[in-house]
């Protein structure tokens, strides 16, 4: 039986919230084994002066829970 475990995330980028989500995988992938899938929750972003300068995308990433330690 496969047990998967989700953890919440919060990427972001300056250009846009696809490269947000993108990043939010990459960097949970340094440290997480096997991730199998992603959801996006919510995507925000941060204004100055009108414009959006920062993008955020809230993500869960799923990976399988290993079955024993080594």
């Amino acid at each position: 039986m496969t047990i998967t475990k989700v953890v919440e995330l919060v990427g972001e980028s300056t250009d846009n919230w696809r490269d947000a989500a993108k990043n939010a995988v990459a960097e949970a992938n340094k440290t997480i084994d096997g991730i199998t899938g992603v959801e996006i929750l919510n995507l925000t972003a941060d204004v100055q002066d009108g414009e959006i300068v920062e993008y955020k995308a809230n993500v869960q990433v799923a990976f399988p829970v290993k079955e024993s330690r080594k």
